[in-house]
């Protein structure tokens, strides 16, 4: 199973970025693999907020940090 499970319904928003070229083409390998375990063709516009907060929700650390800045 992937990190992120397959995606809701939404609505598509544009998100642009720079990512080097060795992130791009993970980036890339990461759809096709989504695209195989759940039979969707997504886009790396929708699938990298996903990663995104994934990741985030994961670091335990940013968590207690963002708990100690937000009580400051």
């Amino acid at each position: 199973m992937l990190k992120i499970g397959k995606l809701p319904d939404r609505k598509p928003v544009k998100l642009t970025i720079s990512v080097m070229p060795d992130l791009y083409e993970q980036i890339q390998d990461y759809v096709r693999v989504y695209e195989v375990e759940y039979g969707q063709v997504e886009t790396p516009q929708n699938l990298i907020p996903a990663m995104l907060e994934t990741f985030i929700h994961s670091d335990h650390q940013f968590k207690k940090s963002r708990q100690k800045i937000r009580r400051e």
